[in-house]
């Protein structure tokens, strides 16, 4: 820990063993706290899985959507249906008589059955057809839209994990920089009280801890709202949670392709474009399909009934009928139904197509975007670490500057200011860098192997 001792205008000072000691303390509080049990990014990650309520909803309509395929397919299978029934029958007949010619009538009170077993099997049905194979890319569809959400998934809670950690490390700074102002408040009044400082140190220094005061307030609301946003993504309260080890981020180190490269991967391997790809073809499946209403069906079959006492003409008789045959359908004139189902099946492949072509564009655009991220972000954390050592020795030159009497206070307490800003940014750097990598990979449907790859950067 830099030793951020202030002295007084004419050292050596007393006051000069009080920042000593503040620092010092200040240094063990900085001194991350292993937890035994700390939440890392892939523990969080497959919370997210089970607990998103987002990739619960889209699991539940991919599997729904998966029951598209069998139904088609039991179309194109036997179709065999049983009916039954049983009547109690009153039958008033009424007939001339043979002998006078006069009219009687009879009253007969008798039950009667009847037993159906039916069965139709497709020969021939084009849209039946044609329907299994569009269910088959409306599966993929929505299995590539599901794998879309789990990498969506892991982008949101890689950006919630990594926005926690950077409201804990900026509430960290904050606190630190309250202890050194703090200490440099109260060193300037003792340097007043003894003859040896001004009213305008102490007026400085209180005007910087008020400011400080009002961003730790700030920071403390947004540390409790970062981890909230991550409780609603893993479903429970996180603890503790695994920081980033800057000693194993190494930016830069393994390069991510060429931009060509990676944008063809993107169009070829995107859960969103194979998605796009599958609803083009069903939308040109659902064409044919169209088309098909004018083509004839056939069907075989074939027929078992049984009955008894089912007839009024002969009510006590009998039959049992066994058939087998095809029957076939000829459309001839149904209004325009289908020929204006053609036309609506052309816009809609049309308006499919478009927003494919819509979307590979925008990949690209995305594609782009993150790799500059990528590639760009890596150099900002080599300047930013760069930035960082110069306010660090800086702040030593101002320390030593206003030991010997020419600096003030509040040039101290500036400098200090400026190295803690420039720590942030740099923590903000590596997170950065670090959710635009999975973003990129999401882009590619290859999150989760960036996920386990970061995870290995925490402690």
């Amino acid at each position: 820990m830099r030793d951020l001792r202030p002295a007084t205008h004419t050292p050596p000072h007393p006051v000069s063993s009080i920042w000593l000691g503040a620092f010092l303390a200040l240094a063990c509080a900085c001194v991350p706290f292993e937890a035994a049990q700390a939440l890392d990014l892939r523990q969080a990650f497959d919370a997210a899985i089970t607990a998103d309520a987002r990739l619960n909803a889209a699991r539940a309509t991919a599997d729904a959507a998966a029951e598209r395929l069998p139904q088609a397919r039991s179309q194109l299978l036997p179709n065999i249906a049983l009916s039954a029934s049983r009547a109690e029958n009153l039958l008033d007949t009424t007939r001339p008589n043979p002998l006078t010619g006069d009219k009687f009538t009879t009253t007969e009170r008798y039950p009667s059955t009847n037993a159906v077993l039916n069965l139709r099997q497709t020969l021939f049905r084009r849209q039946q057809t044609l329907a299994v194979d569009q269910a088959e890319y409306l599966v993929d569809d929505a299995r590539q839209t599901l794998n879309l959400e789990i990498q969506n998934t892991g982008v949101r809670l890689s950006g919630a994990y990594f926005d926690a950690l950077l409201a804990t490390d900026q509430l960290e700074l904050i606190e630190a920089q309250k202890i050194s102002t703090t200490t440099g408040l109260d060193a300037a009044r003792k340097a007043l009280v003894a003859g040896h400082g001004t009213r305008t140190d102490v007026d400085q220094a209180q005007t910087r801890l008020d400011m400080v005061l009002a961003q730790e307030i700030e920071a403390r609301q947004h540390v409790d709202f970062t981890r909230r946003q991550l409780q609603n993504l893993i479903g429970r309260a996180p603890d503790t949670l695994a920081g980033l080890d800057p000693a194993r981020l190494q930016p830069g180190a393994k390069s991510v392709g060429s931009l060509n490269d990676l944008i063809a991967e993107a169009t070829a391997s995107s859960p969103e474009i194979r998605s796009l790809k599958a609803r083009v073809e069903a939308s040109r499946l659902e064409v044919a399909r169209a088309s098909a209403g004018h083509y004839p069906t056939l069907d075989l079959v074939a027929q078992i009934s049984n009955s008894q006492s089912d007839s009024v003409t002969n009510p006590f008789a009998a039959y049992y009928n066994r058939s087998i045959g095809v029957q076939l359908n000829l459309p001839i004139y149904s209004g325009g139904y289908v020929t204006s189902a053609e036309r609506q099946a052309a816009a809609q492949l049309q308006n499919a197509q478009a927003v494919l072509d819509g979307a590979v564009l925008d990949l690209s655009l995305k594609v782009e975007r993150e790799y500059r991220n990528v590639t760009e972000g890596a150099a900002k954390i080599q300047a930013l670490g760069q930035a960082t050592r110069s306010a660090g020795v800086a702040l030593e030159s101002t320390r030593k500057s206003y030991a010997a009497g020419v600096r003030t206070l509040l040039d101290v307490l500036n400098a200090d200011q400026e190295l803690k800003a420039n720590e942030r940014n740099l923590f903000q750097a590596r997170y950065n860098y670090i959710t635009a990598r999975i973003r990129l990979a999401a882009l590619l449907g290859n999150a989760n192997p960036v996920i386990e790859e970061t995870n290995g950067w925490l402690r």
